[in-house]
């Protein structure tokens, strides 16, 4: 006797994959591009990475020359305003499309950005002047970043903070199969460090013969345009759950 034969219900379509993960590795390599502006563009300050500026501070402190209390303090305040924003963005997306959430980030960030690379245009790496430039660049780069690394820790995605790699680099070897563990993500991981990498490295170059207009103009296209492909996805359309 034969098989019965199959019910009619036909199996679940498999869920599409979120494009969310592509979008964090681009923000990943525009983070590599803001540190080279701020590193190599505004003397030793970052506006990405706040671990820097808070031992860059200490080194201040300790009267170590060539390091600066003000650039650190401009840094760090203006990243926490931009961290304090985002939070309240995100709680109230919460529950609507997580396109429209994305896309108002993207927006708000790429602004800023553009806006930084417009003070730019007369701004001199060398003498480090005008004073009000430097400090304008540091701000509106430091409230970006900031207003970015909350809204990233609100998406959760794992493995992908777009702007600190030590946790990360921490999980790939903790992680391997050399310290019996499963490689677990070891992809996304080690995508994440080179896209920081390759952001460090274009930024460099274009620091070096362009001045800082032209990065600070990539980054927010960048942002721009591949959040506006992100918001594209269909995934993009269920609701945001920020917290």
């Amino acid at each position: 006797m034969s098989a019965p034969a199959a019910s009619g219900t036909s199996p679940l379509p498999s869920p599409r994959p979120s494009p969310l993960p592509w979008l964090l590795l681009l923000l990943s390599v525009t983070t590599g591009l803001v540190d080279a502006v701020s590193v190599l563009g505004l003397g030793k300050v970052f506006t990405a990475n706040m671990t820097g500026n808070v031992v860059f501070l200490g080194f201040a402190a300790a009267g170590t020359p060539g390091f600066r209390v003000l650039p650190a303090v401009a840094a760090l305040l203006s990243f926490l305003g931009g961290a304090l924003v985002a939070g309240r963005i995100g709680r109230r997306f919460a529950g609507r499309p997580m396109r429209h959430w994305l896309l108002a980030a993207a927006l708000f960030e790429t602004s800023l950005f553009w806006i930084a690379a417009a003070v730019a245009t007369g701004f001199d790496i060398d003498a480090q002047a005008p004073a009000s430039g430097l400090y304008a660049i540091i701000a509106l780069t430091g409230f970006a970043m900031g207003f970015r690394n909350a809204t990233v820790r609100q998406l959760k995605v794992p493995d992908l903070t777009t702007t600190v790699l030590t946790l990360t680099l921490t999980g790939l070897a903790a992680d391997s199969s050399l310290a019996g563990g499963g490689n677990t993500n070891a992809r996304r991981r080690m995508a994440s460090v080179a896209a920081i990498f390759l952001g460090a490295a274009v930024g460099a170059v274009l620091v070096m013969r362009s001045g800082l207009a032209l990065p600070l103009a990539v980054v927010g296209a960048l942002v721009l345009a591949g959040t506006a492909l992100c918001a594209l996805h269909p995934v993009s359309a269920g609701p945001a759950a920020a917290g």
